[in-house]
């Protein structure tokens, strides 16, 4: 008998979904984190996020999810099957439904239009469905808007997702850790959401360190 294939041991999976919000440096850094941490992503691209980055960076990402994955897997050092990428109505992915493996799941960016979806229950696409699924199955939801300044529609839809259980968690850097470039910045807000993830890191000190 053929001996059984021996799974990744990978730590539990974290869905990371990209949308078109400006800030896809974010989302980017945080997928290499996780990967680093020794996490299984689950990664989703909206049509306006690949043009937020092309527009912001010099990353070329293709938009099917088997040449993103391996594109995403270069990037950031993970090992094969570490990074799942998955397309905007693929609703036979884990995320869609709440029988589905359980993940915790970050919008970063997340673009307003992103925001009042999620907060109304649209799930018009796998991001949207995913979010619902994360809400409704009472998991980690935390969201990464970055906009300025926000409207009362925004904060409306901020209050009634902070209610739901998601946790609202602005690009808004601090500056008391002293960065001395853009990627610190940057390692700054993904520091925060590893933190709400409960992941370890060295991204930066904790305060008080």
């Amino acid at each position: 008998m053929a001996e059984a294939r021996q799974a990744p041991n990978f730590h539990p999976p974290v869905t990371v979904a990209l949308t078109g919000a400006s800030g896809a440096q974010y989302g980017l850094r945080l997928i290499e984190a996780l990967v680093a941490a020794g996490h299984e992503v689950w990664v989703m691209i909206s049509k306006a996020a690949h043009l937020v980055i092309a527009t912001e960076t010099d990353v070329e990402l293709p938009a099917r999810p088997e040449r993103l994955a391996e594109a995403l897997i270069r990037r950031s050092g993970a090992r094969p099957g570490q990074v799942r990428c998955f397309g905007r109505e693929d609703w036979m992915a884990p995320v869609a439904s709440g029988s589905g493996a359980p993940s915790s799941m970050v919008i970063c960016p997340c673009s307003t239009g992103t925001l009042s979806a999620v907060a109304t229950g649209a799930s018009n696409n796998l991001i949207e469905r995913a979010a619902d699924v994360a809400l409704k199955e009472r998991r980690r939801l935390i969201l990464v808007p970055r906009e300025t300044p926000f409207s009362a529609i925004h904060l409306e839809h901020m209050l009634a997702l902070t209610r739901m259980g998601a946790v609202i968690l602005p690009a808004a850097p601090g500056f008391y850790h002293q960065p001395r470039s853009v990627e610190d910045l940057v390692d700054f807000i993904v520091a925060r959401i590893l933190n709400q993830l409960g992941i370890e890191h060295r991204l930066m000190p904790r305060w008080g360190e």
